[in-house]
């Protein structure tokens, strides 16, 4: 009997062992499951790794999340944010790099915190306002639409900047990254358009562009895109032609070559390229 008890214990001993081992071989979701998300933003790519915790029927902002206090801004490791170029955050420089996004939320206003450790994760009593590289007030705005998972989002798009917003339960905390696209660009045309006798013809119509989107030196990018057109013209050079043309006033040029660039483009069959043309000569005829 003492034999047959043992054996019994034995066996249970097992089989609580294999249930035990199985049950570390289940997989559950995670309860805040990380997040990374990428932006072009200029010439530079912004990312943020973040993990995301739910709202699961709490009041996140004053409660779950007290005001006035220093706040993680996700969960789990601390959501770094990195920037491949020196950026401009709400006046503050910034240069390349990963830093921890911290917030002090409040009611009415949040700080916003940079810091140069991404190390400290939930452990926010070790963090150290001396190692800040930026701090910088937002305000908060409502959210008509309750985000029930913690979020991280660029938004508003431009040439040289975009937003992020940081979202959840029913608030949105938003600040603007800004690029230096100019500096970076006109030191590529220097290289490449100025300084090369021989450039591309793609060369010549990109610098020639830039210039007129930033009003630059408009004889200049008449040059550089006349080069760009001379053998092989394509309809949307031939449309900036046009446009520059307009630009320096000289509209019965700028008529000819659109009526080019919208014979290439009917031939290639863009029609949106046809329709600009058209529109563009209507008001250019009137000018003459």
């Amino acid at each position: 009997m003492k034999k047959t008890f043992i054996g019994f214990v034995l066996s249970a001993a097992l089989l609580l062992g294999a249930g035990a081992t199985q049950a570390q071989g289940i997989k559950m979701p995670a309860a805040s499951p990380s997040q990374k998300v990428e932006q072009a933003v200029g010439l530079s790519t912004v990312s943020v790794d973040y993990s995301r915790p739910s709202v699961k029927g709490r009041t996140v902002f004053g409660d779950l999340v007290p005001y006035g206090k220093v706040w993680r801004t996700g969960a789990n490791a601390s959501t770094v944010i990195k920037f491949t170029d020196d950026v401009t955050i709400e006046g503050k420089q910034i240069p390349a790099g990963e830093y921890a996004i911290l917030t002090i939320p409040n009611k009415d206003e949040w700080t916003v915190i940079l810091s140069k450790n991404t190390k400290l994760g939930g452990n926010v009593a070790a963090y150290k306002q001396e190692e800040d590289q930026a701090r910088f007030t937002v305000k908060p705005q409502q959210n008509p639409r309750k985000v029930e998972s913690f979020t991280v989002n660029f938004t508003n798009l431009q040439p040289d900047a975009a937003d992020v917003e940081i979202l959840w339960d029913n608030t949105i905390v938003p600040f603007t990254i800004k690029t230096d696209i100019d500096s970076q660009v006109m030191s590529q045309i220097k290289k490449e358009a100025i300084d090369n006798a021989n450039a591309d013809p793609n060369v010549y119509a990109a610098a020639a562009s830039y210039y007129l989107q930033t009003n630059r030196d408009l004889k200049q990018a008449l040059n550089w895109m006349k080069k760009a057109n001379a053998n092989e013209p394509k309809f949307w050079n031939l449309h900036t032609q046009a446009k520059i043309e307009a630009q320096l006033k000289d509209y019965k040029s700028a008529v000819k070559t659109a009526e080019r660039s919208m014979a290439e483009a009917q031939k290639a069959q863009n029609q949106d390229y046809v329709a600009l043309n058209q529109k563009a000569i209507a008001d250019w005829k009137k000018q003459k």
